[in-house]
């Protein structure tokens, strides 16, 4: 089978995406999802997305990981996959569509950047230098100094396979404070190694590191594949509200693969 694909990045975080509104490409196997993200061997991704129909809503986003398997929400392929909705002329500016999580709305601004609404914030453990919280996907937050210089592959390798997070994983963020802003690197599960960004993972350290007040936020992230804003408001100290994530999403190219 001939799969028509579309690459789009966020900064850094690459996905292959494509139009299964008619419903051709239903019943893919983790096999030829793992092949087609084969960075060496297939068109490489850090995820493959399917834009499907869904009644009551734009598009329903079905995501999943480079190793095959169907994962949770991902924020920046979402924000992607709004952009991808536009070029199919599926949305004009604005979007109401169903994932793995929930609903979601988004906008693309007159900047090009698209403006992506998460789910609230509901739960917050904190331990001994870590937060763990669930921003459509699971994410432990280690705030370190200097994370530029990190071993993030086996720092993070060695949170994730824990004897806590072995059987379903963990997403794990390593966060500086800088000022008013935050710097991350994260190990992503399903992908098991260090994304240029991931979208819930930036979201989650925004609130893990800065919630401490009632007020609105507006936090500026650094990954080292670009940067994002956050947005949310603290309702109380485990309630967070009118969380969005806010950052680019683009075309990379397009193409054809034969993923028998």
């Amino acid at each position: 089978m001939i799969m028509e694909f579309y690459k789009y990045q966020g900064t850094g975080n690459d996905f292959v995406i494509a139009d299964n509104r008619d419903g051709r490409y239903n019943g893919l196997t983790q096999q030829q999802v793992a092949s087609i993200c084969d960075r060496r061997f297939g068109i490489g991704a850090d995820g493959l997305m399917l834009l499907q129909l869904k009644d009551g809503y734009d598009f329903q986003m079905v995501y999943y990981n480079a190793d095959g398997k169907e994962g949770s929400m991902c924020g920046n392929g979402g924000r992607c996959l709004v952009n991808f909705a536009k070029r199919m002329n599926v949305i004009n500016n604005a979007a109401h569509f169903i994932a793995s999580d929930g609903e979601h709305e988004a906008e693309i601004l007159p900047d090009g950047r698209v403006k992506l609404k998460m789910q609230d914030v509901k739960a917050i453990e904190s331990g001994e230098g870590y937060k763990l919280l669930d921003t459509g996907s699971p994410h432990y937050i280690s705030f370190q100094v200097n994370v530029k210089a990190l071993d993030v592959y086996n720092d993070g390798r060695k949170i994730r396979y824990s004897k806590r997070f072995a059987n379903e994983g963990v997403n794990v963020n390593f966060v500086e404070t800088l000022n008013e802003s935050l710097y991350v690197r994260t190990y992503e599960r399903g992908v098991e190694n260090e994304t240029l960004s991931c979208g819930t993972g930036v979201t989650a350290a925004a609130i893990a590191a800065f919630g401490n007040a009632h007020k609105n936020y507006q936090i500026n992230i650094s990954t080292p594949g670009g940067n994002l804003q956050v947005q949310f408001t603290k309702m109380n100290d485990q309630t967070f509200t009118d969380v969005y994530l806010i950052g680019p999403a683009e075309f990379v190219f397009s193409g054809s693969i034969n993923i028998n």
